[in-house]
């Protein structure tokens, strides 16, 4: 009986040691570029937004902008996937209408300007497969300088004079791009 008593534990103690092991997770650290969302109305509180902007956030650790988002280039705007927009209602980019519907969003930074870009691309990393084709808007936008710099990159939501603001900042860098609604 002692034995039979003893090989059962031994069993139950194996079966839980190997179910631990089988269902056991590798999760990986922080990302060094966490992903982050930004939306308006920007209040946790108000659940009908108007805009979700979802992006990456990579930190300048003692580099320059534009030695990261290279000008005359197409930049994902962050890091990691390219950032991806929803508008949750018919929206406009300067003059151009866009239904409502997920997008992604590319800028080509300049240093006194950016372009804005919304492109019907969805599920791309980075912009190394970008293509002009799938654009559904541009607006090119003045770059203006902020006293406070941002070590990671930024996006926020604002009231604008006809619709809303997505402010973009890194650096002392800052790009207020319009959308009517």
């Amino acid at each position: 009986m002692k034995n039979s008593t003893f090989i059962t534990s031994i069993a139950i103690a194996l079966t839980v040691f190997l179910s631990f092991q089988l269902n056991a997770q590798d999760f990986k650290g922080l990302d060094k570029s966490p992903m982050d969302a930004a939306s308006y109305p920007s209040s946790y509180k108000e659940s009908s937004k108007l805009v979700k902007i979802t992006y990456s956030r990579p930190q300048l650790n003692d580099r320059e902008v534009y030695d990261l988002a290279k000008e005359n280039q197409v930049w994902r705007t962050g890091a990691n996937e390219a950032a991806e927009i929803t508008f949750y209602t018919d929206t406009k980019l300067g003059e151009t209408n866009i239904k409502a519907g997920t997008y992604s969003f590319f800028v080509i930074p300049e240093a006194s300007e950016w372009t804005a870009i919304i492109s019907t691309d969805l599920n791309v990393w980075g912009s190394y497969t970008y293509n002009e084709d799938n654009d559904v808007a541009r607006l090119t936008i003045p770059v203006t300088e902020a006293e406070e710099s941002l070590e990671a990159f930024s996006i926020a939501f604002d009231k604008g004079d006809n619709g809303i603001e997505m402010h973009l900042g890194w650096g002392t860098v800052r790009v207020a791009v319009p959308f009517s609604m």
